[in-house]
């Protein structure tokens, strides 16, 4: 007869597709009981860790070069994602070398971050996708975002790598031509 998997193998499962971490909304949408989450971070083994207020992640998870964005996605809300210099940083698409990391949140969040997490209020009804698991502003969107603040240059390859890789439908890359005035 097989053994019912224990909460903290169902977690495991849901965290391998977000770069180990889970949320207490991730834990009662597989049945957690509210509340047990941080009784299994306080577990002796020390597989599952408490890295913010509500953000916990399996240590035995495979690294990822991309971890450290899921994170700060999951730091800071639920509807929350990347946009900006950050979108580009995660497709390799500018060499932005950004101090920060550049997350926008449906809604204010008082809580602190750490220094290089840079939190602001997202305008309602922009688009969200999903790059990499991650989720974030569109690529259009966020070359757009980042006029003035990444040279004219560096933004006109951004959109020809996007287009190369993809990322930019044929509406998109005419839309970006026109406002980057190329």
């Amino acid at each position: 007869m097989l053994k019912a998997p224990t909460y903290r193998e169902t977690l495991y499962e849901v965290a391998l597709d977000s770069y180990g971490y889970v949320t207490p909304a991730d834990a009662l949408e597989v049945g957690l009981p509210k509340g047990e989450l941080p009784k299994l971070a306080r577990h002796r083994n020390g597989n599952l860790q408490n890295v913010a207020y509500g953000l916990y992640r399996f240590t035995k998870t495979p690294a990822s070069s991309l971890g450290y964005l899921a994170e700060a996605v999951k730091r800071v809300d639920d509807g929350a994602y990347l946009h900006g210099e950050s979108v580009l940083e995660l497709h390799g698409l500018a060499d932005v070398n950004s101090r920060y990391i550049y997350v926008a949140s449906p809604k204010r969040v008082r809580r602190s971050f750490p220094g290089n997490l840079k939190v602001s209020v997202g305008r309602t009804g922009v688009p969200v996708t999903e790059y990499e698991g991650i989720p974030c502003q569109p690529v259009a969107d966020a070359i757009l975002e980042c006029r003035g603040k990444v040279e004219q240059k560096r933004l006109v390859q951004a959109t020809h790598k996007a287009m190369q890789q993809v990322l930019l439908t044929m509406k998109n890359w005419g839309r970006v031509q026109k406002e980057l005035s190329l």
